[in-house]
C-alpha cells in the first residue's frame, strides 16, 4: 500500500530534521565550549572521530547492495584495487595529495584496462 504525503507534510518532515540536526550538533559545541578540560575517556574517543568518518565514506563505494537477482552484495574490484593502493600510498609517505593522486591514477588505469 503507497501512502502519499501532502508537499506541506514533506516539508515539515525536511525542517523537522534539519532543526534536530542543528540542535545535536549545537548542544555538542555548547557542552564541549564550556568545559575547561575534556575526560581522557572523551578525548581517547575523538580521535577516532576521522577515521570512522573516512571509513563511513569509502565503505559504501566499495561494496553496493544488489537485488537483482538476489539479494547481496556487489564488490566494486577496480575500486578496491584504487584503494589498497591509496592506503599504501598513504601509509609510506603521509602526503594528502600523493594518495589522492595516487589512487586516481590506479582507479582510472584499471577502469581502462579493464
Amino acid at each position: 500500500m503507497m501512502t502519499e504525503y501532502e508537499l506541506r507534510t514533506i516539508w515539515m518532515i525536511f525542517i523537522a530534521i534539519g532543526i534536530g540536526t542543528y540542535g545535536l550538533r549545537l548542544s555538542f559545541i555548547l557542552v564541549v565550549g564550556r568545559m575547561e578540560d575534556l575526560p581522557p575517556q572523551f578525548s581517547g574517543m575523538l580521535r577516532f572521530i576521522p577515521a570512522t568518518v573516512l571509513a563511513a565514506l569509502i565503505a559504501p563505494t566499495l561494496a553496493v547492495l544488489s537485488v537483482d537477482p538476489g539479494v547481496g552484495l556487489d564488490v566494486a574490484y577496480t575500486r578496491v584495487v584504487a584503494c589498497l593502493v591509496a592506503v599504501g600510498i598513504a601509509w609510506r609517505t603521509e602526503n594528502v595529495l600523493a594518495t589522492i593522486c595516487g589512487g586516481l591514477v590506479v582507479l582510472w588505469g584499471v577502469q581502462a584496462v579493464v
